[in-house]
């Protein structure tokens, strides 16, 4: 069980799985610093940490080679108990034969990446000067020079190169982040690359639970992204030492995350489900960060804060106030699955090299179209094109309905058939509402792109809008009664928005409709009420019924993004373009948004 210098290089055994469950005594060996310490941190989160063996394990799985060939029909399958859970464990029925140390030191020549600087000790998150920062280290390592020096740490902070137990390097986690000491870890994170080895003769890397290919997959949302985004559609690579962490944080979009254990110590995972997301972001903002500090911010300053993934504290303080929190201590060798909007957090029990990227399956749309949401709340440019993906797996999805290949297979899709069609109800809804109001429709013919909003940066693929209020586009989430733009204010429609109404007019007869996923970001009057869209204004609306919207083929080109226009009509959408970008905008918190975005 001793970890010595060169541990990379070797075929990773579990080693550790028959000791995991083993009940830390509560007799702790010398500090290395000398003494007892009092914890500074110990009036606002105790300094008793008993409560460590009070966290139940997450659910643990142990696929068959058979089910184990196909990753995203497994992790379908185990999803509906595993997702109460927020992470679980997945220890597979084989294991690489190429080591990571070997792929990252010989298949990869000249490998080095440099560490994030990591302080020991919890925020008081009380002002600018006392929010936790994660800076770069200008030193860049080898693999095996990181491996030599946090193997010489770990010996050093506990006399000794041998694993210890995880409940006891647990225990020893949370008294350094309690005492607050000035020690310091590293910690490299996100680094490009994959330790899976190239090597046709291994046989993890050849399977589809190689990273490498799990968001290619064919039942992966993200397939069917044209770009190549690092760390979400591309695996990073984690490699830590002792007490390096990762802090509370939900993946970006809310996706899945899967994560390989490549070599090393353990890391211990901290997984809140998805459903209790709120709660947590409730108890985060009431007990983490201080009030004067939210306040400077303004609104979505908590949700903000989040985001910047250094935000750590002990889930104690969640089980305080009913936040089911589950643990998991991976092994090399063992996969942990995170789920759609589930926070989670960890830390490293030694060396070690952990591999990550995200997918995305069918269940994720209702989550993807929380984070779009929040994000445009928050002003913040989204990494993933939702309304595209949405669309394209729709297609998808039409074509083999029109093939009648109806099955088991198909059912598990009906949250794509769902969502596609609570999105095409609320555009048209909103699209007709702008005609009536007076707005000019036209379908653009150019090849479609994401225009990024004015206002919010939603990314609108189906629709945009254009008026005198602002010198860019605006998505269609936004309550524009305040505008008086009347007939010089346009939306521009994707050229497929006829074949978009009658898929989701197809879908609406086999679907029911799908729960909004509430994320509980209500600002100032920053919403309009549920039942806005059913108002008065909507009395002679029909679903779905046709909108006349002439077709416009030549591009005009105004600030960043580009529209097309052709003929008469396109004459006329070119001159109130032109004229939009000649007006100043006005406040965007003059508009409010709509509900469903």
């Amino acid at each position: 069980m001793a970890r010595s210098g060169g541990d990379a290089l070797k075929i990773q055994e579990n080693v550790f799985r028959g000791h995991r469950e083993r009940v830390f005594d509560g007799n702790w060996p010398p500090l290395e610093h000398g003494g007892e310490r009092e914890s500074v941190k110990a009036d606002r989160f105790g300094g008793d940490v008993s409560w460590i063996s009070q966290i139940p394990q997450c659910v643990v799985f142990t696929p068959s080679i058979d089910e184990f060939k196909d990753p995203l029909a497994y992790i379908s399958s185990i999803s509906p108990l595993a997702s109460k859970y927020g992470i679980c464990k997945i220890i597979p029925p084989i294991l690489p034969s190429v080591p990571a140390g070997r792929v990252l030191m010989k298949e990869k020549s000249g490998f080095k990446f440099s560490t994030r600087v990591q302080p020991m000790s919890l925020s008081d998150w009380d002002s600018d000067n006392n929010k936790v920062t994660f800076l770069t280290s200008a030193q860049r390592y080898t693999f095996s020079e990181f491996e030599k020096m946090a193997n010489k740490f770990h010996s050093r902070r506990f006399s000794t190169a041998a694993v210890q137990p995880p409940l006891f390097v647990e225990a020893e986690f949370w008294k350094e982040m309690l005492a607050g000491n000035s020690d310091h870890i590293q910690y490299a994170s996100d680094v490009d690359g994959s330790a899976f080895s190239s090597s046709p003769a291994d046989p993890l890397a050849s399977s589809n639970w190689n990273l490498k290919i799990v968001s290619s997959l064919p039942k992966s949302i993200l397939r069917l992204l044209e770009t190549i985004i690092p760390g979400v559609t591309e695996p990073m690579l984690y490699i830590g030492m002792l007490f390096s962490m990762f802090a509370w944080h939900v993946e970006d979009h809310y996706l899945y995350s899967i994560n390989y254990h490549h070599c090393g110590a353990p890391k211990t995972w901290y997984g809140v489900p998805g459903e209790a997301a709120q709660r947590f972001e409730s108890v985060v903002k009431e007990e983490i960060y201080a009030e004067k500090l939210l306040s400077e911010h303004g609104q979505g300053a908590a949700y903000d804060l989040l985001i910047g993934k250094t935000t750590m504290f002990p889930p104690n303080i969640l089980v305080k106030h009913g936040v089911p929190v589950y643990k998991a201590v991976q092994a090399p060798g063992e996969y942990v699955l995170t789920f759609p909007r589930s926070y989670h957090a960890g830390f490293s029990h030694g060396f070690n090299c952990g591999e990550a990227v995200n997918f995305a399956m069918a269940d994720w749309f209702p989550f993807g179209a929380a984070a779009c949401r929040r994000y445009s709340l928050l002003n913040r440019m989204p990494l993933l094109p939702h309304e595209e993906l949405l669309w394209k797996e729709a297609q998808g999805l039409d074509a083999s309905d029109n093939e009648k290949k109806q099955n088991a297979e198909s059912l598990m899709q009906m949250p794509v058939k769902s969502a596609f069609v609570q999105l095409m109800a609320f555009q048209h809804k909103v699209r007709w509402l702008l005609k009536e109001r007076g707005a000019a429709i036209y379908t653009s013919l150019a090849a479609p792109i994401n225009i990024p909003c004015s206002l919010c940066k939603h990314m609108c693929y189906v629709s945009f809008l254009t008026c005198k209020c602002f010198p860019e586009p605006t998505c269609l989430n936004h309550e524009m009664r305040k505008c008086q733009c009347g007939k010089e204010r346009q939306v521009f429609l994707h050229r497929d928005i006829k074949k978009m109404d009658a898929v989701a007019l197809r879908f609406q007869t086999v679907v029911s409709p799908l729960p909004v996923v509430d994320d509980g970001m209500v600002f100032d009057s920053a919403l309009l009420e549920e039942d806005f869209l059913d108002g008065e204004e909507y009395s002679g609306y029909v679903p779905f019924d046709n909108i006349d919207a002439p077709d416009l083929e030549s591009p005009i080109i105004f600030g960043s993004s580009v529209v097309t226009t052709n003929s008469d009509a396109d004459a006329d959408a070119k001159k109130s373009v032109d004229t939009c970008v000649n007006k100043a905008p006005v406040s965007a918190k003059s508009f409010d948004f709509f509900v469903l975005i």
